[in-house]
């Protein structure tokens, strides 16, 4: 796969360059854990995934093109609730995880029938989301606001269209249900044998953990972290190796 499609465009080109742009950002504190009424309604979002996405994560592109305006119409909403300071943290998480996925299917739609999202030009790095008065890319979400928010499951939830990437969960994250998601795709990502071979004393593992080890390392090692979701609890020598990243689209199979 072209040394992992040239490690993730080096790294989507730095990602530190990338910034909130403005918009509000919350980490872990004891505040944001206290239930609030849901500020943003993604149930036309749940509704098309429900639709189109199977149970293992695969998208039926064929028949979300046919409802391309249904999404656009959620796409453009989304473009409106412009996050506030008085947003919870799961109400931010579970806005800009949508916001994410749901824009990455829209690309897809965009440019379907494709092989892979690497074949669309600067999929990440282009500017295409909008909120509010801002643009953002892919990039931008991911590694000026998400990643920000201390919350290194995002990796699991955040869905690139491609073969390796976890999967696309058929149900829309919203302010309740995002820990219990947030929990459930570490869980399924990390026991998922396609994506991660672990054994107590060899792992092969996501080359997510290798791109954004920092994120699952500040707390202890990676296999720290992989050992708090994993079935197969790994020993702290194990030897670590990568599986290349596949980048093939993420279609279900007729």
């Amino acid at each position: 796969m072209k040394s992992s499609f040239l490690m993730l465009i080096a790294f989507l080109s730095f990602t530190s360059c990338f910034s909130a742009k403005g918009l509000p950002l919350k980490t872990t504190d004891a505040s944001t854990k206290t239930a609030t009424k849901a500020i943003v309604n993604h149930s036309d979002w749940d509704a098309l995934l429900k639709k189109y996405v199977a149970d293992n994560g695969d998208v039926n592109y064929k028949g979300f093109k046919s409802d391309i305006n249904k999404l656009n119409t959620y796409v453009d909403y989304l473009s409106t609730q412009i996050p506030q300071d008085n947003w919870s943290k799961d109400e931010l998480l579970a806005y800009y995880i949508n916001v994410y996925n749901a824009n990455t299917i829209k690309l897809i739609l965009e440019n379907y029938p494709t092989k892979s999202i690497k074949d669309i030009k600067n999929p990440w790095l282009k500017n295409r989301v909008k909120i509010g008065d801002k643009d953002f890319s892919l990039a931008d979400i991911e590694n000026g606001i998400l990643r920000k928010m201390d919350e290194p499951r995002i990796h699991f939830a955040i869905n690139c269209a491609s073969f390796s990437c976890p999967k696309l969960l058929n149900t829309a994250y919203t302010a309740n249900n995002v820990e219990s998601l947030l929990q459930k795709a570490a869980i399924g990502f990390i026991n998922n044998p396609n994506k991660n071979k672990i054994s107590e004393n060899k792992v092969q593992l996501s080359e997510i953990f290798k791109w954004y080890k920092k994120d699952f390392t500040k707390n202890g090692s990676v296999i720290d972290f992989i050992n708090k979701y994993s079935k197969t609890k790994i020993s702290s020598k194990a030897n670590i190796d990568y599986i290349d990243y596949n980048l093939s689209l993420n279609e279900q199979k007729n």
